[in-house]
């Protein structure tokens, strides 16, 4: 099997130095998001990565930079090369990092060349036990033997997502402007706040972005090219009881709680979450909370089909009415809202996106690894704003938790692949708001 350019790279002793430092320090500053605040955006702290990729746009020679610092959106760009008439191409990061795991007091740390053994993570201390990452319950980690892995000290989320990407874009700026051998049309850079709340394009500007074509850079493994992602529709079911004392409850009580369970236990078992994979959709129950007199329980709906989830739909408008019948009129209510659509849609007529980064990997010995999205991102949101917008991989794996980490290799893979696809879209020329090669 030939061995990926990468790994060749590396050994060569081409190893990014800059893109691990700005990793290093991207992932020490706290920038967790919070869905609780409603503010936009939802915590102030992204502000101080924010500003930290000014300075660094800036110190890299870069002229064009604009900082929202009302909703806290970085933009730059790259002015393209003499004579290219590539359309302007664009690469977006998140700045922020999940809520499932502390982001405060990173403390990440470098294992060279793994050895396919047990990372120990943190000591055993007193009464506490050691942390390890183990490929018996991270079996991913054997792909990495003889690699460098950034992970965490088993206390915090490491914040490769999105940071890796967000590293990986300033260091395909640093290649560009440092060899203006490499040609390329106009290069647009973004870094949002508060992807991982869903609010990642609630103040994107298209116009000051200006890319015509872009890819968010927030994927996993390395290969990872997404371009498909689930159809999403939020619920909110109220149930509404009535509560009287349980000694003197007979033929009078509605168990509010219990009407929430009777409308679960009448949803498909086999389309919960836990039992589905690949294109399989779901109904998921993320929240409950009630008492006898009122619950409320919210679900999302996600299916890659949209007639599928249409299906879904129907049949939670048919438990409703039932329960009503059942219980009386106005016993359930049922609120829905569509959050999301499945880029596929507006991928399609733009698919020059999709042959470009499989050329950009293939370039680099890379399988691309193209499966549908079993979730959302601000690309799939940005695509139905009218910028195409597929993902591309960063070598992250393990996202949202403490056992959270990076492969140097894959994230240099990674930058190898911009790069390419930058010097791809430079010999293409616009034709009728389309590609032709």
């Amino acid at each position: 099997m030939e061995e990926p350019v990468y790994m060749a790279k590396y050994k060569k002793g081409n190893s990014m130095n800059d893109l691990v430092e700005r990793f290093l320090r991207y992932v020490k500053i706290d920038t967790q998001s919070d869905e609780n605040t409603n503010t936009h955006p939802s915590s102030e702290k992204q502000h101080n990565l924010a500003k930290v990729l000014v300075e660094d746009l800036k110190s890299l020679g870069v002229a064009n930079v604009t900082y929202d610092k009302e909703h806290c959106y970085v933009y730059a760009k790259i002015p393209s090369s003499e004579g290219v008439l590539a359309p302007a191409l664009g690469f977006i990061a998140h700045m922020d990092t999940s809520s499932a795991a502390s982001g405060a007091g990173v403390n990440p740390r470098i294992v060279h060349h793994y050895d396919g053994k047990k990372i120990v993570l943190h000591e055993a201390e007193g009464e506490e036990k050691e942390i390890l990452l183990e490929p018996e319950t991270f079996p991913d980690l054997m792909r990495h033997v003889g690699e460098d892995l950034i992970v965490t000290d088993g206390l915090t989320l490491l914040g490769a997502d999105d940071k890796a990407g967000v590293a990986e874009i300033l260091e395909m700026v640093k290649i560009l402007l440092l060899h203006p051998e490499k040609k390329h049309g106009e290069i647009c850079i973004a870094f949002t706040p508060d992807e991982e709340i869903g609010d990642g394009t609630a103040f994107f500007d298209l116009k000051t972005f200006g890319a015509k074509y872009a890819y968010t850079v927030d994927g996993g493994k390395i290969g990872e090219l997404e371009y498909e992602n689930f159809n999403a529709t939020e619920a909110q079911v109220i149930f509404h009881g009535l509560s009287v004392h349980p000694g003197s409850a007979k033929n009078r009580m509605k168990n509010a709680t219990l009407l929430a369970y009777e409308f679960h236990s009448m949803l498909p078992v086999q389309e919960n979450p836990m039992y589905t994979e690949g294109r399989e959709g779901f109904y998921h129950l993320e929240q409950m909370r009630g008492t006898v007199d009122r619950a409320v329980v919210h679900y999302i709906l996600r299916d890659h089909d949209k007639q599928k989830l249409q299906k879904k739909k129907e049949t939670m408008c048919r438990v409703t009415d039932f329960l009503n019948f059942k219980y009386g009129d106005g016993s359930v209510e049922l609120l829905m809202e569509d959050v999301y659509s499945n880029m596929i849609e507006q991928i399609r007529p733009h698919f020059h996106l999709i042959e470009n980064a499989r050329k950009a990997m293939e370039q680099e010995n890379i399988t691309p690894i193209e499966e549908p999205i079993r979730g959302g991102t601000d690309g799939a949101m940005l695509s139905f704003k009218g910028l195409p917008c597929p993902n591309l991989f960063t070598g992250g794996y393990n996202y949202h938790g403490r056992f959270e980490y990076a492969s140097i290799q894959e994230m240099e893979a990674a930058v190898s692949v911009l790069v390419n696809l930058v010097t791809l879209y430079a010999d293409r020329e616009e034709h009728d708001g389309n590609h032709v090669g």
